[in-house]
Formats: C-alpha cells, sequence, structure tokens
C-alpha cells in the first residue's frame, strides 16, 4: 500500500534515567520488528489483538533535550516526518517559557536553533528541567485529559477499566509506574524543602568518586544525595514547587481498594501520606482513599 496511505506508528525510546543512563534504541528496535513480522501478527490476531493490515510500526528515538526525534527507519513518509518536527516545534515552545520570556515569540527556526546550541554546551548547567514541576500521576483514558495544559507537571497512562476485567493491568500500574513515580517526586520534594541536606548543593562543583559509584561536592567529604540546585533553580526562582505526588486513577473504588489490600508497600505510601490516590471514576466526582476509607473532595479535607 502506498505511504500515505498506510497507518504509521511511532514506537519511541530514550536514554532512560531510572535505567542509569542506558539507551532503549536496542528495545524499541526489535519491538518494531516483532510488530511488524506478519507471524506475530497473526499469533496477535488468534490472542484478540487485531493490528490492520496497513499499519507499520517505526523504531524511534526523541532526545529530550532538543525535542528531536530520529527515526530508525529510511521509508518513514514525509507526512510523518512534518509532522514530528511540527510538534518538536510545539514541544520547544511551550519548555521555552521557562527560559526566557522572549523565546516562546521567537521564529521556530530562531528557536530550535537555540535549543541546539544549548543542548551541545558544554559550560551549560541546565541543558533542561527534566521532570521539575511534577506533581500527578494519572491512569486512565487519555480522552479523560486531552485538551487540558496539563503544564508538563502530570505522569500520564493510558488505561481503560473496562477491559482489564481481572484488574491485572491496574495491579501492575500500582504497584511499578506509580512507585516509580512516586520515587521521582519525592526525590524532586526533598532536594527542594533542603536542598543542602537532601539534594546534592553545586552541581558545579561535583566531582565524581570511584567508578562513578557517586558524587562529592569538591573533592572531599560526604557522598552528596537527590538532585543539585541547578536542576531545580533557575537562578531566580524554585522552578519545581514541593509537593507529594497525587495519583488519579480512572478505575472503581472497589477495583482500587483491592490491590491496594493485597500490597503492605502501598499501605504504607498511602496511609503515611507519601503520595495521595484518588479515585476518578466519574468525570465529576474525585474520592480519596486514606487508611481503607474513602472520602470526596468536597466531604473531609485532609
Amino acid at each position: 500500500m502506498p505511504a500515505s496511505l498506510a497507518t504509521t506508528f511511532m514506537l519511541l525510546s530514550l536514554d532512560c534515567g531510572a535505567c542509569g543512563g542506558q539507551s532503549g534504541e536496542v528495545n524499541v528496535r526489535v519491538l518494531a520488528q516483532l510488530l511488524n513480522d506478519e507471524e506475530v501478527r497473526s499469533a496477535l490476531k488468534d490472542m484478540g489483538f487485531k493490528i490492520a493490515g496497513n499499519t507499520r510500526f517505526v523504531p524511534a528515538l526523541h532526545n529530550t533535550t532538543t525535542d528531536d526525534v530520529e527515526c530508525f527507519d529510511d521509508q518513514v513518509p514525509e507526512k510523518v516526518k512534518n509532522l514530528l518536527i511540527e510538534a518538536k516545534h510545539q514541544a520547544q515552545k511551550e519548555r521555552a517559557k521557562h527560559y526566557s520570556k522572549n523565546l516562546p515569540f521567537e521564529s521556530d527556526k530562531k528557536r530550535n536553533e537555540r535549543f541546539q546550541h544549548r543542548a551541545s554546551d558544554w559550560s551549560q548547567v541546565q541543558p533542561e528541567w527534566g521532570l521539575a514541576g511534577n506533581s500527578s500521576f494519572i491512569i486512565g483514558p487519555r480522552l479523560r485529559t486531552r485538551g487540558l495544559d496539563l503544564e508538563g507537571k502530570t505522569f500520564l497512562h493510558d488505561y481503560s477499566w473496562q477491559t482489564d476485567e481481572d484488574s491485572s493491568v491496574l495491579e501492575t500500574l500500582m504497584t511499578a509506574p506509580m512507585i516509580v513515580t512516586n520515587w521521582i517526586n519525592s526525590q524532586y520534594n526533598a532536594s527542594v524543602a533542603d536542598n543542602q541536606k537532601l539534594g546534592s548543593g553545586n552541581k558545579v562543583l561535583h566531582n565524581a568518586l570511584y567508578n562513578n559509584i557517586g558524587v562529592f561536592e569538591g573533592n572531599s567529604g560526604d557522598l552528596r544525595i537527590g538532585l543539585s540546585k541547578q536542576s531545580l533553580h533557575n537562578g531566580e526562582r524554585w522552578v519545581h514547587q514541593p509537593q507529594r505526588l497525587s495519583v488519579y486513577i480512572v478505575a472503581p473504588n472497589t477495583k482500587i481498594q483491592q490491590i491496594v489490600d493485597k500490597h503492605k508497600m502501598l499501605q504504607d505510601l498511602i496511609d503515611n501520606d507519601w503520595l495521595y490516590v484518588f479515585s476518578w471514576e466519574s468525570p465529576a466526582v474525585i474520592e480519596r482513599l486514606y487508611k481503607g476509607k474513602w472520602y470526596k473532595s468536597h466531604g473531609l479535607s485532609m
């Protein structure tokens, strides 16, 4: 089928901090190869997962500093390439407001040049803000939040409880991604609350120690923990507001409760206020789970 009529799905990887900075390129290449294989598609169809015959999966790498997307496929339709460039410019424009008041209003070309320069400038201690500003995690249909400006503060995971009959997918999300997002949020929270004790101080003065097991600030002293001030402060103000993670789950209370009851780790996080868990089954009603009980948002104030 002509490329212009084919459905193209981008499988994106990145160099993940949670994986020690290892690239996901090999994983996404293998996944695309599998999903484009006719025998694999036939097996998936027998399992109830039908992939349209005109669909092609393309492996790609997302550079989160410049927002470039590098495709590992020479046959990507020109229309798709143009859409990726347009998405890059939109993302850069959104991120530009964190760097300069004027940058969002520059031309796409000029703004892109500035991002490219910033990414390759070895003297730049703030090439990107990473996950600064994170405050929530939403597990639910993307349609629930599409069109909202979440200001880059929210982790998103598309999920439909109606197709998750035994809640196994939700259990995985609550015991894996939800835990990781809490780790990330806690690190930012603590590093802003007390950067000298719970963060790692001045990044410019860091020296790696023995096979990169940690850093000193200077050439001696205790190993530093947490995030550097440059990852949290732009020289004038904090760019991260310290607050504990709020998790919104679009699923019935009973399903969420059953999973929490199975895992003491979740009970400890929720009941000791390390994170806040809310059910959002109905768009108009949000309820918080706390010590085994549910409280509507307009009811008991926590």
